[in-house]
């Protein structure tokens, strides 16, 4: 039998979950969100039902996932609190920062709820998530079927919400770090005479094939990168550079900034 999901909220990350998920043969997905275009564009492209309302979406539902802003989720909840309580759903938020007791205190006690913490690859089906299970209300079948369909996006990995913080300012921010590192490798690129284009391609090409080889390597990571560190070359000059620089301890200390700050925002 197939489990319905509804989606609220069709944003970017709400809309990559729904097309993450449209090729499952056990989901049936129902969605609303505001803007009817997006709700058409994935009703056409991923066989989404629309919804009329909210309401309406957690009604036909199994699992509801909340994709709005965290701003919007204690109105959501509230308005769509009786139709929670029908028996038989789960909550499943991915919203920033709004930890597991004020989503039960929003959706009622009785609902079990799910954070989830994605982050933006989800949206090519390379994300992270973190999702935390500790509801006593959940069953093992509900969490078996929420790990399983995230897993459609890319890798999970169950948390206990007192380490979303770290996964936030590892993961969940990440992919800043990551593009904020290919910049400046691009710029490199450019003051040396490379075409803004060549240098593009080259620094996607670079990041993607170093990923590759350290997924499929069973070298650890400090030694993939000792491979390219050949006595007296170019590559040792580079690093040197860069440890006298402290660049590793400055990403260390970064992540520990977002890890600070994800602190404050849950407060």
């Amino acid at each position: 039998m197939k489990s319905v999901i509804g989606v609220i909220g069709l944003g970017n990350m709400g809309g990559a979950i729904v097309r993450g998920l449209s090729g499952r043969d056990d989901v049936t997905l129902v969605g609303y969100d505001h803007n009817e275009s997006r709700m058409r564009e994935l009703a056409e492209g991923c066989g989404l039902e629309p919804a009329a309302s909210a309401v309406e979406a957690v009604e036909r539902a199994d699992y509801v996932l909340v994709a709005v802003k965290p701003q919007h989720v204690k109105p959501l909840l509230k308005e769509t609190a009786p139709a929670l309580a029908q028996g038989g759903k789960c909550v499943l938020s991915i919203a920033a920062g709004i930890m597991t007791d004020k989503l039960r205190k929003y959706a009622g006690t009785s609902v079990p709820v799910v954070r989830i913490m994605p982050n933006t690859p989800a949206m090519v089906g390379a994300g992270v998530f973190a999702v935390c299970l500790e509801d006593e209300n959940l069953t093992d079948g509900q969490k078996a079927f929420i790990t399983d369909a995230l897993g459609s996006l890319g890798q999970v990995h169950v948390l206990g919400e007192r380490q979303f913080d770290a996964f936030t300012a590892l993961a969940g921010s990440g992919p800043a770090y990551v593009f904020y590192f290919m910049e400046a490798v691009i710029e490199a690129g450019v003051t040396m005479g490379l075409t803004r284009t060549q240098a593009t391609d080259m620094t996607k090409a670079l990041f993607s094939g170093s990923c590759k080889l350290a997924e499929e390597s069973d070298r650890h990571i400090s030694v993939l990168r000792e491979m390219v560190c050949s006595p007296a070359g170019t590559t040792i000059a580079a690093t040197n550079h860069m440890d006298a620089s402290a660049v590793r301890a400055s990403i260390v200390e970064a992540v520990r900034k977002a890890y600070e700050r994800s602190i404050e925002l849950g407060k």
